[in-house]
């Protein structure tokens, strides 16, 4: 996953991560050509619309954290959390 063009993902996971990378480093310039690849790799609105949520609340989150000084998880705590959610999935119930 180091490299999102050489990585695994499908390509119409690509095509969302670039979009999500676009709106992590350059949000001010996103324009409805954006959404063009987007639904052409048939992701939906409303989709859309979540990731750039998700995305959105995970800049936040993190500048919230980092300005709190929370501290930081160790490695191994990420890992643990990691196999949680392979098993699990992301949402707790």
């Amino acid at each position: 996953m180091a490299d999102l063009e050489t990585s695994s993902l499908s390509p119409e996971e690509k095509v969302l991560f670039r979009f999500v990378d676009k709106v992590n480093v350059d949000s001010p310039q996103i324009t409805a050509d954006d959404m063009i690849p987007l639904r052409e790799a048939g992701w939906t609105d409303e989709q859309i619309y979540y990731v750039i949520s998700v995305c959105a609340l995970f800049n936040f989150y993190n500048r919230w954290i980092d300005a709190a000084g929370v501290h930081a998880l160790s490695v191994e705590a990420h890992r643990e959390g990691a196999k949680r959610s392979a098993v699990q999935g992301y949402v707790r119930k």
